[in-house]
């Protein structure tokens, strides 16, 4: 699908989506609990609903009514053990979610059900190393990385499991996620600094409503490196909470703080001002580049102030440099984003995806090494965006196109689904012109 959008600044409020990063490990600690759980979640994507189709695969039962997600567990031995009896030989479709993939695989040896792991696009193509080579140590055998299916068998040891932090958080959350259902104590092991930490907090905020504890000892490894030890007792299993609501997602909401920074001014509502989602600096980083930032009760207010460039690190915020470039391109001086690495792993190689798609509309954009440099403009020209099967920058896209002199055309619009289906919609009803094209 192509979409046509007509230069317009976007202005009003909109609610924020729930957030994907939290329903994927709400739904795992849900699905393995000795009874049954209620999730509010008001709205899905793909990569939500490939963690339901995992989950289902394995034996849980998640049905959806109205805005409530309700989570009936992989079966167990008893309802009060935290031993559980997933399906044998399940085939897990992740379909192109990293996190999925990440989470389910730890938790699939944990379970020790001989499962199989698929996925789409790119997902083959991401990392797994070195969790792949922890999870082999752990007493697993796994099918050769890098293609599709990826088999398991064997069931996980309890134990220390060593990770280096600058490879990617969600290896420990995956980790976290199964150690649980382990049959000792286990810890797992990262060494400083850990990049997207916030994420780890999020995963240990779920594990903590959910009835497990995890004790984070500060610590110094044999060879002298800094470590943070992730310890989780068999004496904290899980334990259904009950009920509980997936709170709004800032990742995508940066989008549209994004656009207010760049005109009269948007409000995002539904969020929480003071949550563990590492993409609620896209505050501080929008107000940064001179934006104006208001908050208040649920919701944050951005527009636009006096423009300046700045330099940044955003390893612990990815997600956000998208929609942060796109305002970056439109302030006055030399803007560096530093700790870019991580996104040449991402649905796209985003280093390159970002500076080619706001190039096409005109922007001063280049990338060196993994730090992307922008030179800011007054305007945009518009132009013809490939969103490369990459939801982030078809959105980016859109965001760009409010300060473009010309229509933008964004090829394979369609990306979006994977985390904000109505993301054209909401970019309407905040003023946008949008035209579907096929």
């Amino acid at each position: 699908m192509d979409v046509q959008i007509n230069p317009r600044e976007l202005t009003g409020t909109i609610d924020a989506i729930a957030s994907k990063s939290m329903a994927h490990r709400l739904l795992i600690c849900a699905a393995l609990c000795p009874g049954p759980t209620t999730i509010t979640c008001t709205t899905t994507s793909k990569d939500i609903e490939a963690t339901i189709a995992c989950l289902e695969a394995l034996g849980a039962r998640v049905v959806r009514e109205g805005d409530q997600l309700k989570v009936t567990p992989i079966p167990g031995t008893s309802a009060t053990d935290n031993r559980r009896q997933a399906t044998t030989g399940a085939l897990l479709d992740c379909g192109e979610s990293g996190s999925t993939l990440r989470f389910m695989l730890p938790v699939a040896c944990a379970l020790g059900c001989n499962a199989s792991l698929t996925g789409h696009g790119r997902l083959a193509d991401r990392p797994l190393s070195p969790l792949y080579e922890e999870l082999i140590a752990g007493g697993c055998d796994l099918s050769e990385q890098g293609s599709f299916p990826l088999t398991t068998s064997g069931t996980l040891r309890a134990g220390r499991f060593e990770l280096p932090g600058n490879v990617s958080s969600q290896y420990i959350s995956g980790l976290l996620l199964a150690s649980p259902l382990l049959d000792g104590p286990s810890e797992v092991c990262v060494t400083e600094p850990v990049e997207s930490r916030p994420y780890v907090n999020l995963t240990t905020s779920a594990l903590r409503s959910f009835g497990v504890h995890v004790e984070e000892i500060r610590d110094v490894n044999a060879a002298g490196q800094r470590v943070t030890r992730f310890v989780v007792s068999p004496a904290t299993p899980y334990t259904s909470c009950g009920q509980i609501t997936v709170e709004g997602d800032w990742s995508n909401a940066g989008f549209w703080l994004a656009a207010g920074a760049l005109g009269e001014g948007v409000s995002v509502s539904a969020l929480d001002l003071a949550s563990r989602q590492g993409d609620r600096s896209m505050l501080a980083a929008l107000a940064k580049l001179g934006a104006r930032v208001e908050r208040s009760g649920d919701t944050a207010s951005v527009s636009a102030g006096a423009p300046c460039a700045c330099e940044m690190n955003v390893s612990d915020f990815p997600d956000l440099v998208p929609p942060l470039a796109a305002v970056a391109s439109l302030a006055p001086g030399t803007t560096r984003l530093t700790g870019c690495g991580r996104l040449r792993l991402k649905e796209s190689d985003r280093i390159e995806t970002v500076c080619a798609g706001l190039s096409a509309l005109g922007a001063n954009i280049t990338s060196e090494g993994d730090d992307i440099v922008i030179e800011g403009r007054e305007a945009l020209d518009g132009g013809e965006v490939d969103a490369a099967n990459d939801h982030r920058i078809a959105m980016m896209a859109a965001i760009a196109a409010t300060r473009c002199t010309a229509p933008v055309t964004i090829h394979g619009a369609e990306c979006v689904q994977k985390s904000y289906p109505a993301f054209f919609e909401d970019y309407a009803k905040l003023g946008g012109l949008v035209t579907r094209e096929g």
